[in-house]
């Protein structure tokens, strides 16, 4: 009998493993079907379902919807129907498959019930994710899929580490709040914060996201940082310290953003620099800070998914990413540069656009909680992130100098994905009621006061203002072909020296180890036990000759005959009886003993 109901991420994981099945239309159609099914099949679940079963004496809950999960799921199969629809065209079912098994999982993870079957998809999510970094099938990308793997492998062994401590300590594997009290919440603490990408851990993001296929960095923008995200809010809202990880978050990416060449780069700190309104978000843990951050990762995934496929549109006609290669693209695709356009006024909080009516409730937590510094950073933050992604991405892109190139429009399919999540961003922002009636918390905010949309509006003013005034004074930094060092930099010089150390250390270590036990021990062991028990014999026996003054040749044949005859298995009657007596002895004496 199939049951009615099914864990939520169970129909896009097994739905992966069929695709190969289809071929052509049908299996682009399978494609857009699975999330809709697995969306179909979510909002049938009522609040408060779970599926549980037993294991090795533990209740595994490898689903538990409630009113977090459930903004989260919302979000994620949104999103994956719209990634979906932007890679139709991309004939690659092993691509396809890996977006897949990485969603599901993503689903399967904000839905988890207990710390076992959370950690399971949090590392297939893992997994998953590195096909679509690979699947560009180019020396860099496979270099960074290396990194990240190294990187989100150790990550997980610090997670798990933790779990299994937790598990032992106090005997559940309940996933809710745990707290930072001990050494197994601080390690599961920072597993959670290398997913995250917080400072000092971020550089694996900045590194692989760009390297991915152009379709592959639309998942990867919506699932590994977000479920993060929702991990934290599940198990440590309110950790004080998470409030200065968040805000350092939002500050640091900026600057490296300014001068950012790559413009998919660029996106990818951004996206760190957003996530960091989230982590404050839930390091303040107030009700209205929680629903600022779980509203504000629910825009995000859209705007920023947005932003990356009007780059990618960009780069799939043009093969072009970096800045000083591009602009000029408003005359020949001007549908896409709208887009673009809308999704960076979303990401810069513009009032009738989504940002606005998600990141102003973290902002007004820490002025309500009277944190003056976190204040004012979010607000520099705020600023920052419209002149790198609000105005540097659509400017360089699409205006800016003429790059001359003339090429067409983007395929349908990714015009139709970007028109969705363009809709959506508008309306949210437009109305952010049906957004906020599905949040963890009742929400009474009210985004929309004069001086909320009067101070918003002056901020974004002025910071075109700045941005105008240091294009035309020269005073902007150029955009230059150039690698910016960042703190990946001690990663890679560390990683150098553990080698050199490695093979002239410890490889010396183990050549000296492998002269004096292998060359000499284990050689005079060798020696001995081939004729050793012969030698240690003859010495009593010689000794005994001698006395009976036997010597010259007849004692050297004497010598000659026994030791010939103990190499080959035989032994003197006597010398046998007195080696046991000698055995017997020596055991009597240790029992004794």
């Amino acid at each position: 009998m199939i049951p009615k109901q099914l864990p939520p991420a169970f129909i896009m994981v097994v739905g992966a493993f069929l695709l190969p099945l289809l071929k052509g239309r049908w299996q682009k159609a399978f494609l857009l079907l699975l999330p809709v099914a697995s969306f179909l099949n979510l909002i049938s679940l009522p609040e408060g379902q779970s599926f549980v079963f037993d294991f090795l004496g533990y209740q595994v809950v490898l689903a538990r919807v409630d009113r977090l999960s459930l903004v989260f799921g919302y979000i994620f199969h949104i999103i994956s129907f719209i990634a979906f629809l932007y890679a139709i065209h991309v004939d690659n079912p092993l691509e396809h498959m890996a977006a897949l098994v990485y969603g599901g999982c993503a689903i399967g993870a904000v839905f988890s019930g207990d710390l076992l079957s959370f950690f399971l998809f949090w590392e297939m999510l893992t997994v998953s994710s590195i096909f679509l970094i690979w699947s560009r099938e180019t020396p860099s990308a496979l270099a960074a899929g290396y990194r990240y793997l190294l990187v989100h492998a150790a990550g997980g062994l610090c997670l798990l580490a933790g779990i299994l401590m937790h598990i032992s300590e106090s005997g559940s594997m309940n996933l809710g709040y745990l707290g930072l009290h001990n050494t197994a919440t601080f390690l599961i603490f920072i597993g959670i914060g290398v997913n995250c990408a917080w400072p000092i851990l971020h550089p694996w993001l900045t590194d692989s996201y760009p390297e991915a296929t152009i379709t592959g960095t639309i998942f990867l923008s919506a699932f590994t940082t977000k479920t993060a995200v929702y991990a934290l809010a599940r198990t440590f809202p309110g950790e004080s310290s998470l409030i200065w990880i968040g805000a350092a978050m939002t500050a640091f990416p900026i600057f490296y953003a300014v001068i950012e060449n790559d413009l998919r780069r660029v996106l990818s700190y951004s996206l760190i620099n957003q996530v960091g309104f989230m982590v404050c978000g839930i390091g303040i843990g107030t009700q209205l800070a929680i629903n600022g951050a779980v509203s504000h990762a629910f825009n995000d995934i859209l705007f920023k998914a947005l932003l990356f496929m009007s780059i990618g549109a960009v780069m799939y006609r043009t093969g072009k990413v970096n800045a000083t290669d591009l602009g000029g693209l408003y005359k020949t695709m001007p549908l896409t540069c709208i887009f673009c356009m809308v999704g960076a006024a979303s990401i810069s909080a513009f009032p009738l656009f989504s940002g606005f009516v998600s990141k102003s409730m973290v902002m007004e937590a820490a002025a309500r909680g009277d944190m003056r510094l976190v204040w004012f950073m979010l607000l520099f933050a705020s600023a920052g992130v419209f002149h790198h992604a609000g105005i540097k991405i659509p400017f360089f892109a699409f205006f800016s100098h003429d790059s001359g190139i003339r090429t067409k429009e983007a395929p349908l399919n990714m015009l139709l994905a970007m028109g969705i999540a363009s809709a959506l961003c508008i309306f949210i922002g437009s109305y952010p009621a049906p957004l906020y009636s599905i949040l963890p918390y009742e929400a009474n905010y009210v985004p929309y006061t004069p001086y909320h949309v009067l101070a918003q509006t002056q901020l974004l003013f002025y910071s075109s203002l700045a941005f105008t005034l240091l294009i035309l004074s020269g005073i902007y930094p150029a955009e230059i072909r150039a690698i910016n060092l960042d703190f990946d930099w001690f990663y890679r010089k560390g990683g150098r020296l553990l080698l050199t150390f490695s093979g002239k250390v410890l490889n010396g270590v183990n050549e000296l180890s492998e002269r004096v036990i292998v060359g000499k021990i284990v050689r005079g062991i060798a020696r001995f036990t081939a004729d050793g028990v012969a030698r240690v014999v003859l010495i009593p026996m010689v000794s005994f000759w001698a006395l009976r003054g036997q010597k010259g040749p007849r004692l050297e044949m004497k010598k000659r005959n026994l030791y010939n005859a103990i190499m080959k298995g035989g032994l003197p009657v006597g010398l046998g009886i007195g080696f046991a007596t000698v055995l017997i002895i020596l055991l009597f004496f240790l029992r004794q003993g």
